[in-house]
Formats: structure tokens, C-alpha cells, sequence
């Protein structure tokens, strides 16, 4: 098993989504606030910034059932930057308090900003932009997916093909100089990759024949979870299932650009229900629920390997949370990629091996991820009987449950340790970013100016120095 160098030293970090940003136009966005984040990161020693899928928004503004693999969402474009590049007027930049306030505002944030990148496209135009070396080369470098991506959105979401190359364009720019800022700052960032991909993409409109579709293009399997603990009847995804034959007969060459893509953006990249690459649930098109259904296996290992004799070892991540197999567990570790554990579970039952001193060093431990109540909500719905195993195993609650449990993260045993921005801000049910299964009102939590404060760098830098997660010279490892 071969580990990649950023798993060989212990570290922090925190998960806040782009969209989380506080900003100006109604969502956060690759602009000044990133940078402001990152200066808060900086200060508090830890080292990581984990974000969800940057990709173009699906259904309920979900990140993780995206149209496009390779695309950027363009409501992520920062107007302040496009005025910095002279293609708006500093006056385009100024919105209203409806917009400065409050959580993500997904319809509003279109409303403001697809005029103005009309505006900035033209502007761009007419300068000559189309005929600079940057852009030139930007189309150069993503012919293998741009025109399908632009041809779709033009389709489905207005503006013609020229226009969604000119937004792709500039939001790699901008990412760009995110990722340039992270790195003067000692940061990597820990991207997300989910695993399966809508029928309504670019990716099934481009590759039919990838996936499990009948003569008229409608799926004939689709893709879910067995009804577990959490839900007697399952979660019915719907994505259609992969024809895998016709990956191996192209070497895997759709996912391991779509993998590579992702490197390209990331310095670490998590594989979402990685399970899903040793054996998927495949349920019956038209089913209602996902209760009837069967497990299949997926060639997870072949994929892997391919992606690793084309590009070499890279930092990647299996969210291996759900139905794990010792199989599940034998993919994951031959290929080197630490595991997931969350401390949200480790409570529910009485099993002393997921307690965060008994976790195998090679992994990332999570109080909870964008799809779990806050710790501080969590605990107000935990059981008494968990509440007691969390009380033994820590001595007691300090000040909070949420700063109890982040210093029990940081203290652990696994090697990455990742804290929701919401719980580092000890807050509430109502900052939850997620509820699996509710199609609608998700992704909507976001920072307010003022959150991030000084003391709280300071006392979160005491912590990571406290548990060995700064290096000798009180700088992250990376």
C-alpha cells in the first residue's frame, strides 16, 4: 500500500463550501471572501480547506448531481474580479441588502449576475478577448469537454455556445488565482468528486453509450441505497448505472479524465460513495423506492489502476461511510486511500473501535459532513444513553458539545482531521447544510460578515499545536 505524501503527517482542516462564502451578490464566490477565508485559515495553523462539488448545480441547487463532470457552476464567478479585469463597471458590482444578507439566495444570485456576464461577454468580445493566447489555449486544453458542456447549456439554460465558453473560461481564471492563493498560504484544498452523474448531463447526452440507456435514451437501471437504519425505504438516486464493458473497452478513458479533471482543481480529491466502485445498487427504472433492488459488481479495482498507471499516485479520499464490505475495505487500502469516519456515529452504538483514540492512523476523521445535523444539533436529538458514552469517553462535556467533540477530532488517532465550519462556530440545526432525501431547501447555510474572528484562529492554532497537528515551526504540514 502506497501512501501519498500528504497523508504522512497529521493535520486540520475545515469543511465550508464555496457557496458558504460570505459575499455581496447572494452566494459565495471565488472572489475576495475566499481570500478573506483563507487569511482566517492561515491564522489558525490548520492547513486544509475541504469544499463540496464546484461543479454546475443540479436539481435543488444539489453540487452532487451535476450536469457536467468538468464544468464550473457560474453563479461561483466573482463579478468583483470580472470589474478588477475591466470587462463590468465597478457600479455592476453593487447589489442590495437583500443580496449582502441572509443565506444563499440561489434564483436571487441569477437574477443579479447572468446580465452582467452577458455584459462582461460582450465587453470581452468586443475587446478581442477570443483572439488572446489565454483563451486560446484555455479551449485548446478542454476541447475534450467544452463543446458538449456549452452545446448543453445553450440548450437547456439559454445564451449561445460562445457565451458558456467565455463564463468556463473565466471561472478557471479565477480558480486559478484561488488555488494560487492557497499555496502562498500554506493551504491545499480537498475537493469532491461524486460518483455517478444524471441522466440530464452533458456527460450521458455526450457518451450514451457509457451508460445503462434503452433505443429512446431512458435509463433501464438506476442508482441507490438499500433501506438501512436510516430509512426503510432506501434512497432512490435515480442516476442511470454505468455500462462498464464499454468503459474497459476505452481503458476507463472517460473516468480517469474525469478523475484527472479534478487534479487539475484540488490538491486532495474524495471519491463520494466509493462503495459504489466495488459493487452499486441497481434498482429497476420507474421504481418508487429503492427497496428492490440488487447489488452488482462495479470494477473499481481495473478503474484504479488505470487512473494510477495514466497519472500516478494521487491524494484521493474513498468516502467509504454506509454498506462497507471487507472488500469495500481491500479496494480502499491496496490502492493506499485513507477511509472515513465520522464521530457522529461512533456514539450510536456501543463499539469501542470507532472511538477516535481506536481509529487506524490512516484515515480522515469528520465530526460530521455537509449531510449530518451540526454537532451542537446532534446533540440536542442524541439519545441518553449515547450522551453518556460520549460523557465517558470524554470526562465530561467541556464549555460545548461542539468544542468537545472538535478537540476529541483533533486529538485522534487519524492522520487528517476535518471540522465543519459550523461546527468550529458552535452552531444550530437551522446551519445545517443538508437533509438526504428533502429535494428542496438544502445548501443554503452561509457565513455572515463578523463570524470569523481572531480569538477563535487563536484558540483553534492552540488546539492543532496542542495535538500535534502544526509542524516545529508552528506551520501547517503540507
Amino acid at each position: 500500500m502506497q501512501i501519498h505524501p500528504f497523508f504522512k503527517h497529521r493535520s486540520a482542516g475545515v469543511l465550508l463550501h464555496v457557496s458558504s462564502l460570505p459575499g455581496a451578490h447572494g452566494i459565495g464566490d471565488f472572489g475576495p471572501s475566499a481570500r478573506r477565508f483563507m487569511d482566517w485559515l492561515e491564522a489558525t495553523g490548520w492547513n486544509t480547506w475541504q469544499v463540496l462539488p464546484i461543479g454546475p448545480l443540479g436539481k435543488g441547487d444539489s453540487p452532487y448531481s451535476s450536469p457536467s463532470s468538468f464544468a464550473i457552476e457560474p453563479l461561483l464567478i466573482s463579478l468583483d474580479l470580472l470589474v478588477e479585469d475591466g470587462l463590468l463597471p465597478a457600479s455592476a458590482a453593487r447589489s442590495t441588502p437583500e443580496l449582502r444578507r441572509g443565506n444563499t439566495r440561489y434564483q436571487a444570485a441569477r437574477r443579479f449576475k447572468e446580465p452582467r456576464l452577458h455584459r462582461a461577454f460582450e465587453t470581452f468580445r468586443n475587446d478581442g478577448g477570443e483572439r488572446s493566447r489565454a483563451y486560446r489555449g484555455f479551449l485548446e486544453h478542454s476541447a475534450e469537454w467544452l463543446g458538449h458542456w456549452c452545446d448543453w447549456a445553450s440548450e437547456h439554460r439559454g445564451g449561445d455556445p460562445e457565451y458558456h465558453a467565455f463564463v468556463q473560461f473565466k471561472l478557471e481564471q479565477q480558480w486559478k488565482g484561488v488555488r494560487r492563493a492557497a499555496r502562498a498560504r500554506g493551504i491545499r484544498i480537498f475537493g469532491d468528486l461524486p460518483i455517478f452523474v444524471p441522466l440530464e448531463s452533458a456527460d450521458v447526452e455526450a457518451n450514451p453509450e457509457l451508460f445503462q440507456l434503452d433505443r429512446s435514451g431512458r435509463p433501464t437501471a438506476v442508482t441507490g441505497v438499500p433501506p438501512d437504519r436510516f430509512s426503510s425505504r432506501g434512497q432512490l438516486w435515480g442516476h442511470p448505472q454505468y455500462r462498464w464493458p464499454a468503459h474497459r473497452k476505452t481503458d476507463f478513458d472517460w473516468w480517469t479524465r474525469r478523475i484527472a479533471a479534478q487534479f487539475e482543481r484540488f490538491d486532495i480529491v474524495r471519491i463520494d460513495h466509493f462503495v459504489g466502485l466495488q459493487r452499486a445498487w441497481h434498482v429497476r427504472a420507474g421504481a418508487r423506492t429503492a427497496r428492490k433492488g440488487t447489488w452488482r459488481r462495479s470494477p473499481g479495482r481495473e478503474l484504479l489502476a488505470a487512473f494510477q498507471d495514466r497519472f500516478g499516485s494521487q491524494a484521493l479520499v474513498a468516502e467509504d461511510l454506509g454498506s462497507v464490505t471487507p472488500a469495500v475495505r481491500k479496494l480502499r487500502d491496496d490502492h493506499g486511500l485513507p477511509g472515513m469516519f465520522l464521530l457522529h456515529n461512533a456514539f450510536d452504538e456501543d463499539d469501542s473501535s470507532s472511538l477516535p483514540f481506536n481509529l487506524p492512523v490512516h484515515s480522515v476523521l469528520y465530526t460530521g459532513t455537509h449531510d449530518n445535523d451540526t454537532t451542537s444539533g446532534w446533540w440536542r436529538s442524541l439519545a441518553p444513553r449515547c450522551r453518556q458514552r460520549v460523557r465517558d469517553c470524554v470526562g465530561g462535556i467541556g464549555a460545548t458539545p461542539s468544542e468537545s467533540l472538535l478537540s476529541m477530532a483533533l486529538a485522534s488517532r487519524s492522520i487528517a482531521t476535518i471540522i465543519p465550519m459550523q461546527d468550529i462556530l458552535g452552531l444550530g440545526t437551522s446551519a445545517r447544510m443538508n437533509i438526504p432525501g428533502t429535494p428542496t431547501g438544502n445548501w443554503r447555510w452561509r457565513l455572515q460578515k463578523g463570524m470569523l474572528k481572531k480569538p477563535d484562529a487563536a484558540r483553534l492554532r492552540r488546539l492543532a499545536s496542542t495535538t500535534g497537528r502544526l509542524d516545529g515551526r508552528g506551520r501547517p504540514q503540507i
